[in-house]
């Protein structure tokens, strides 16, 4: 029997993709908004694809910023754009 894999769904572009394939961003209980890579870290997350198209979109629409109810600090931004070109790069 195969296995669930738990769907998330991208603020970026709104598709449904594997919550593996995509980036977490948390904001803590103190209200601090981070990358969270493992995926345990507590707070309430959102989930970007590591795509820069999904990224703009995110940022261009507020999209973070709305999810977590507190603005989203550029250096978020800039670790997302390093992440998802990292990825590009990887293929």
């Amino acid at each position: 029997m195969q296995k669930k894999i738990p769907l998330r769904q991208c603020v970026g572009c709104r598709e449904m993709k594997p919550k593996r394939d995509l980036v977490r961003v948390v904001r803590s209980p103190e209200g601090v908004v981070h990358l969270d890579f493992s995926g345990k870290a507590q707070g309430r997350g959102a989930y970007v694809c590591p795509d820069p198209n999904c990224l703009r979109k995110a940022q261009k629409a507020g999209s973070l910023s709305r999810a977590f109810g507190v603005p989203v600090p550029p250096e978020v931004y800039d670790a997302l754009a390093k992440t998802a070109e990292e990825a590009q790069r990887h293929g």
